[in-house]
């Protein structure tokens, strides 16, 4: 049975992919992005159309409604509740990036945790609506990898103490996760934090690792190698992204956080040369300390979202790399 989901960020890199899965399978859509200047907004609006394209061929591109406006507008988030009758949340829309967020904290907590406060009210009825809400939309919130911190545990199961942040976008991020669970707590809202580990894929910000390899090597911007590529990720794919995603939209627990990642974490030198042998050229790359606020390695224990969420990751490095450059060719290069 289709549904009217509310997605926030939805001009954003997984936000755009997330929103265009749920129309194609027969869901509605309102997205919601402010189309801030983190990166080119230019590129943000390329995803949206993007988006239209690709619904418009397969017939259902009445059914995406786009609304440029910003989660911390109370009015914003309530109008779009009193004009669609929402039946779930997918809060995808944040400040990222774990370096800049050292440089503009408050930006990061006024967005991650405000605008996240805006979304689970209007979610219970507290903004948006004169009563308390008979029947909660499912929200699924976006969380990241980060909020494990420095941790010596691998790989990273859900269960781990989570109470040492080394950003400020891994901690606002952890308060957006307990927030959740306030409101689960105080009024019975189903909340699914899904913590995402190292994505790249079609529509990747330029800031991302992946993203700005290629450009090294089209246009010749330096490309920082931290700790001469001794440093692991636990690269996951977008589209396995959004399986996830989707999955937890359709199904309720209560409370859950899960963790949606491959399991299988890949050297930065080596993914690096993934991409180098995928393009067939050598990027230029220049040896730089890993930063304060990062760690060796990553890798995520899929295990709860197999189980929950019938999780499975399809998409290798190199399939996932390889579909990258193909879109980096025909989105970026023209």
């Amino acid at each position: 049975m289709s549904k009217t989901l509310l997605v926030t960020g939805a001009a954003g890199f997984i936000g755009s992919h997330t929103a265009q899965a749920l129309v194609a399978r027969g869901d509605r859509v309102v997205g919601l992005d402010n189309l801030n200047d983190y990166y080119d907004p230019a590129r943000k609006r390329a995803n949206v159309d993007e988006v239209r394209q690709a619904l418009r061929q397969n017939g259902s591109g009445e059914a995406f409604t786009f609304i440029q406006g910003d989660i911390r507008n109370r009015q914003t988030v309530e109008e779009i509740f009193l004009s669609h009758e929402i039946e779930g949340i997918v809060h995808l829309a944040a400040m990222a990036g774990v370096r800049v967020s050292i440089e503009n904290p408050h930006l990061y907590c006024d967005v991650n945790i405000n605008g996240t406060l805006n979304l689970l009210d209007v979610a219970v009825g507290r903004i948006g609506s004169r009563t308390r809400r008979v029947s909660f939309p499912t929200f699924v919130f976006a969380s990241t990898s980060s909020v494990y911190g420095n941790t010596q545990a691998v790989p990273f199961q859900e269960h781990d103490p989570c109470d040492r942040p080394l950003a400020p976008y891994a901690a606002s991020k952890k308060a957006g996760e307990l927030l959740g669970y306030s409101y689960h707590h105080v009024y019975g809202l189903p909340f699914t934090a899904v913590r995402f580990f190292t994505v790249y894929g079609p529509r990747g910000r330029p800031d991302m690792m992946a993203y700005k390899v290629l450009d090294n090597i089209c246009f010749g911007h330096e490309v920082p190698l931290y700790n001469s590529g001794n440093m692991y990720r636990d690269w996951t794919f977008v589209g396995d992204i959004v399986q996830g995603v989707v999955s937890a939209v359709d199904r309720p627990f209560g409370y859950e956080v899960i963790n949606l990642g491959r399991g299988e974490p890949t050297s930065l030198a080596e993914f690096v040369q993934v991409i180098e042998e995928c393009v067939g050229q050598k990027a230029s790359v220049v040896s730089a300390p890993m930063p304060e606020a990062d760690i060796i390695s990553t890798c995520a224990d899929i295990s709860k979202a197999r189980e929950l969420l019938g999780y499975v990751p399809q998409f290798t490095v190199h399939e996932g790399v390889r579909q990258f450059w193909v879109w980096y060719q025909k989105n970026v290069l023209g």
